[in-house]
């Protein structure tokens, strides 16, 4: 009974440690949406979708340092210890591809200079570290600690963004803010990643960082499905439009964070689950909060236009119910996807980038429009939903 009690308690903690992170995000791109014209507020969230890619890395750390800890406790410091010894490498190489990616992305997201996508890869490199920590914390179940992670994270990105937003409101300043609050949660979290040792029985770095691999390929096929309309609507739409487009995803990203502490919380009762009734509750809880989302929007457009950009971004009032569905369908995929990495079952990432293939094909061969796009994400989020809930595939060995 102790035992339940602690991990409502523990629950309740986490779920309002990253409702502050996710609302302290969304605070931003409204300030964002504000002190920036349409032009360079499109720049700036194309800009993020890169670095909720590039994230990934820090989820498959996360995931798998917790995976392990829940399931294998009485080897804790061996496992802290290996995950320590790969984290910093992981961060450094992460940060460099992406700065290395920019002579690409500068010109395909039609940016004026290679900073802001350096100033991406540089986000990138405390994010990453972040995510281990972060995965030490839930996997010993440290709510307070995996809590004050999460509000670093918010706290310093509205913090650093705004400022130099204030200084200069461009992309490239915005992304100097960014890329400096990031360290707040490294602080924040890291002594739960140092001071363990491994001796006696260490653990090779090679088997975690092979499932580290495997969750990070996961996890970017499922962050490029999650985000790739922002670029598209970049690439393909004028300046304006995209702006717009961007503005639609300020909801349809509130849609898809906002349930997204259901996923951390379970995580580690998933990873140790026989039955799929952890699966069950888990995805009625998100759809729960998605319905509700939808309804909201559907209902109150005008007082969800006030909180996307106000009335210059007028235009997208009568569409911003379908960014909330798309938003909460691809929330219900995020869950099923923490879900099969729990279950060690990675082969999930084949029908994730079945999706992506099913999105680039329809916007590009179809030449889909403003609305058709937001269509085609929903419909595809949908389906593979379904799909996955059908076919859950197969636990994998959880000691591997």
């Amino acid at each position: 009974m102790r035992s339940k009690r602690q991990a409502m308690t523990g629950g309740t903690l986490v779920a309002a440690g990253m409702m502050g992170m996710n609302l302290a995000v969304y605070g931003f791109n409204i300030v964002s949406a504000r002190m920036l014209i349409p032009q360079e507020f499109g720049a700036l969230t194309a800009l993020f979708g890169i670095i909720l890619v590039g994230n990934v890395a820090s989820l498959g750390l996360q995931a798998v340092t917790a995976r392990r800890l829940a399931v294998d406790p009485l080897n804790r410091d061996q496992i802290i210890s290996a995950t320590a010894r790969v984290t910093f490498t992981v961060a450094a190489a992460v940060g460099v591809l992406v700065a290395l990616l920019t002579v690409v992305l500068t010109p395909a997201l039609k940016l004026d200079s290679y900073w802001p996508v350096i100033l991406c890869g540089a986000t990138l490199v405390p994010l990453t570290i972040m995510g281990a920590e972060a995965g030490v914390a839930q996997g010993t179940s440290r709510w307070g600690s995996l809590t004050a992670i999460y509000l670093g994270n918010g706290i310093g990105r509205v913090i650093g963004g705004t400022l130099a937003l204030a200084v200069s409101p461009t992309t490239t300043s915005a992304m100097i803010g960014i890329a400096l609050g990031s360290w707040l949660p490294v602080a924040a979290g890291a002594r739960l990643l140092l001071g363990h040792s491994d001796s006696g029985h260490p653990i090779s770095r090679r088997p975690l960082l092979r499932e580290a691999v495997l969750s990070t390929h996961a996890l970017l096929a499922y962050f490029v499905l999650s985000n790739m309309d922002s670029l598209i609507a970049r690439n393909r739409f004028d300046v304006h439009d995209s702006g717009l487009y961007a503005s639609g995803l300020i909801l349809a990203k509130a849609a898809l964070f906002f349930p997204q502490f259901v996923s951390v919380v379970l995580f580690p009762d998933l990873a140790r689950a026989t039955t799929h009734h952890a699966r069950l509750r888990a995805v009625t809880l998100v759809a729960g909060f998605g319905a509700l989302a939808v309804a909201a929007t559907a209902v109150l457009p005008h007082v969800a236009l006030i909180l996307v950009g106000g009335d210059k971004y007028a235009d997208v009032t009568d569409r911003l119910w379908l960014f909330a569905l798309a938003g909460s369908l691809l929330a219900i995929v995020h869950l099923l996807v923490f879900d099969a990495l729990a279950r060690h079952a990675h082969g999930i990432v084949f029908m994730l980038w079945g999706a992506v293939a099913a999105v680039v094909a329809v916007a590009y061969g179809l030449d889909v429009s403003f609305t058709g796009l937001v269509l085609t994400v929903t419909v595809v989020a949908a389906t593979l939903a379904a799909i996955v809930w059908i076919t859950p595939g197969e636990r994998g060995d959880v000691a591997s």
